[in-house]
This record gives structure tokens, sequence and C-alpha cells, in this order.
């Protein structure tokens, strides 16, 4: 193989840890490699342990500040040639320079007040490598300008620590996540909501579990039970208030838990939907019925969930017996005109990201107007026509809900939304559908929470000095 030619400087990239362009300085006098990180943070399993780390990649911009992670290696004992020890986490990752990419060693530590992001040792020189001592940039050179030109565009490989909120570990939608983040290449933990507890204060504020902190995720899958709807809103509120980006945030769970503000936000956003009443005086209910057009009509307890607490009237005495029977248990309820022409099938519009990713038709059972799934009715795939499409996408987006189940009727004037639900199982979507819409959704969060464009610098890019002015390289042994 012919010899391959480095000088004491080189450019390489990085490509596992997403970093296309670094300067390096070639030292045979150290054994390992060396790549600046703070903020160092191992997390994952016992069996696949991870690593996550910031890098400022140029050392003239410390405004570009790149998040990576990959797979921890080991944590070694480094003494560098001036006695100083250090204990360090160590990767596998791979390395390119002049069209070669191999796998090195490198070990994390802070060099911040290094010239060079990146020390290449010899243990990470292939046998038909030669340094030339005297010689600098022997092999193509790069450019940090790469990082911003193309930050938004490059594919995001990082390694994300994730994080379910339920109380249900076991149930399909749980398993399904999980499958889809570690089929990515990232971590999936899971928090029982209800034994969470919250450090509040000003700054440093924290979510703890089982007696210690939880660490910073990069995002959070909040599936709260409608049973702790105002607990776990709180929960994840705290983890808003910490920066963690969250698949559902606290306002959309509480404003679709609560189905007459949820009616009254898609009314004030002109959405279509059912025509609605709501009423506390038992002296209104016949009032309450005619606005809604008399019977048949449908009455729903604010709290119901899964088709429970739903009754369809089909006379007005029924409906009058009914509202007394609610009233009776002091339970708030909305009264529902009837679509007739929906005749027992409702869509699940499932929207990932402002976009309906997949469509159900529901049908209930033949005696039974519901077409709840748990309540027995079956499914199958829907072309959905561009109004409902449409209809969905911004009632998602009026819940303020990155992730949401839109339940719409197929009416004689166009589509009505029947509700938005913050926590959408997937086993029916994703059977009818035949579609991985947990790997969707992880895709969806991989995008949310890619490194922005850093801000353009003030300044003209100088190459480092390399005679006199810089930190001392103290080699590694």
């Amino acid at each position: 193989m012919p010899q391959f030619t480095l000088g004491w400087e080189e450019w390489l990239s990085l490509p596992d840890l997403d970093l296309p362009a670094i300067r390096a300085k070639v030292d045979t006098g150290a054994k390992t490699s060396a790549l600046h990180a703070f903020a160092i943070e191992p997390f994952g399993s016992a069996e696949r342990p991870m690593v996550r780390f910031a890098i400022h990649p140029d050392p003239q911009d410390t405004g570009l500040e790149i998040i990576c992670s990959a797979p921890l290696k080991d944590r070694r004992e480094i003494t560098s040639s001036n006695g100083e020890t250090e204990m360090r986490f160590v990767i596998e990752t791979d390395v390119t320079m002049g069209g070669r990419t191999w796998p090195i060693e490198v070990t994390l530590t802070d060099r911040g007040g290094m010239a060079y992001r990146m020390l290449l040792g010899r243990s990470a020189l292939l046998p038909e490598m030669i340094v030339a001592p005297a010689q600098r940039l022997q092999q193509p050179q790069l450019s940090y300008d790469v990082y911003h030109a193309s930050l938004r565009q490059r594919p995001h490989r990082r390694a994300l620590r994730l994080a379910i909120l339920t109380r249900e570990a076991e149930n399909y939608s749980t398993r399904r996540l999980i499958e889809a983040a570690e089929a990515r290449g990232h971590t999936m933990e899971v928090i029982d909501t209800s034994r969470c507890y919250m450090n509040i204060r000003a700054i440093g504020g924290e979510v703890h579990y089982d007696g210690r902190p939880l660490p910073h995720y990069d995002a959070v899958i909040p599936r709260i039970g409608a049973s702790i709807t105002s607990y776990g809103t709180a929960v994840v509120r705290q983890f808003e208030s910490l920066g963690t980006y969250c698949l559902a945030g606290s306002e959309g769970i509480t404003v679709s838990r609560d189905k007459l503000h949820a009616h009254q936000v898609l009314a004030r956003h002109r959405i279509g939907m059912p025509t609605t009443a709501f009423a506390r005086s038992p002296k209104d209910s016949g009032n309450v019925i005619a606005v809604v057009g008399g019977a048949p009509l449908v009455l729903k307890l604010l709290e119901s969930t899964q088709g429970k607490g739903v009754v369809l009237a089909e006379t007005k005495k029924a409906a009058e017996s009914v509202i007394s029977a609610f009233q009776g248990l002091k339970a708030d309820f909305l009264v529902q005109s009837f679509v007739k022409e929906a005749a027992g099938e409702d869509i699940r519009c499932l929207v990932v990201g402002g976009k309906v990713v997949a469509a159900m038709r529901r049908r209930g059972k033949p005696d039974d107007f519901r077409s709840n799934l748990h309540q027995g009715g079956t499914a199958e795939p829907v072309r959905i026509s561009k109004h409902e499409r449409e209809a969905a996408i911004k009632a998602a987006r009026a819940m303020r809900l990155d992730l949401a189940g839109v339940d719409l009727l197929r009416g004689a004037d166009g589509p009505k939304v029947l509700e938005v639900n913050s926590s959408p199982g997937l086993e029916g979507i994703e059977r009818v559908s035949r579609k991985d819409i947990a790997g969707l959704i992880v895709a969806h969060i991989e995008a949310k929470v890619a490194p922005r464009p850093p801000r353009p610098r003030s300044r003209t890019r100088r190459d480092p000095p390399v005679a006199s002015g810089l930190a001392a390289e103290a080699p590694e042994m």
C-alpha cells in the first residue's frame, strides 16, 4: 500500500459525530488521541452505555456549538507528559482524512485552552502513514464554513436521550416508541409520571425520580393518563421550564382534556364541529336541547375518554332523563347535535409535526353509535379529502400539539371535529395503515432537537498561530 504522508497539522472529519471539519495536531509523542469536549454526560443502559458531550469545533467561534453522542467504549486514566492524571471517557469513532476512513479511539477532555480541538496520537495512525514533523497540511484542507453553510441540511445522526412519561410501561404504544428510538440509535427511558416530584426554584429547578434528579433529556414524550391530568401536566411544565422539548406540551394536554375548553378553542379557530351547548342549571335543559336542534342528540361527560360517558338520546324525553341523571351526579357534560349522515362512523387522523401521517375509518358495533376501538369498534384504511386533512391539521395546531389524534365526522356540510387526543394510541393506526408511525414520531423529534445554524461570524477567519502564543500541548501517554 502506498505511503500516506501527514504533516504535524492536518484537517480531518469525524462523520459519526457529525463533525465535518476539525483542525488537528498530529503528535506521535502522544499515544492516545484526544477530542475537545465539555458538558460530558454518560447515559443509556448498562448493556448499551452512551456518552453525550458538547464541542466548539472552531477555536475562534464559541458561538458554534455542536452536541455529539457516541457509544461509550471505556473510561480510562490518562497521564500527560507533565505528570497530570485525568480520568477520561473513551469512544471509538471513524476519522476521514485525504479520502481515507478508518476507526480510531478518542478520549474526551476539555481542550478549550488549546489551539487545536483535536490531538491525533500515534495509536490512531495506520501502518502506511508517515508523519513529516517539519511539514503541515499535507492532506486536503477543509473549512469551518461548512458548519455555517449546511448545518441545517446535514443529516442528523446524533444519538438522543429520550424519555416517555407514562404509567403504562408495557402497553403497545410505549413498546413501539422504544423500539423505534433504539432502531435509530437513540436511548429511551420510561418514567412513571406519578412517581416524579419537582424541585421548583428560579435557577436550577429539577425533576426528581426515585430519589435522584433526572438528567437532561433531549425530548420527552408525555403520555399522561386522564386520571392524573393535573399532576401530569405539572410534571410536563417542569420539563418545559428546563428547556426540554415536550412532544405534547402542557397547555395542549390541558386544553384537549377539557372538552368544553377544547370546543371553545375549535370554535375560536373556526374549525367545523357538531353544534355544542353547555349549561349548569337544570332549568335550562329544554333550552340546551333546542340549541343543538333537538333530538336525537349526544351527551358527553367533560372528562370522558375512549367513548365512556357518551350517550345517544334519540328522543327529547330520553335526553331530559339523561340530563337529569348527570345533573343529579353533579357531573359536567356537553350536549351536541347528532350527525346522522356519519352513520356511526368517524375518522381518526394522526397528525405528527403538522402533517397527517395516517388515517383510519372506525365503525361501531351494529347496536352502538360509538366507533371507539376500545368499545369493540372496527377500523379500516381510508383516503381523506383535502378539507378533512386541513381540518385535522388546523385542530392539532389550535391545541398546540405536535402529536395528536384528531377524530372527525363526515358531515353533509364538511368535516366536523369531535375530539383532539393528546396521547393517541398507536396500535390501531399502525396495524390499519401498515405504517411505522412510531418511527415517524421519533423522526419528528430528531428534526425538532437538531442543532440550529449558528449566528453569522462577525470577523474574518484567521489561521491559528503556529509558532508562539499557543497553550502548551502536553502529550498523553
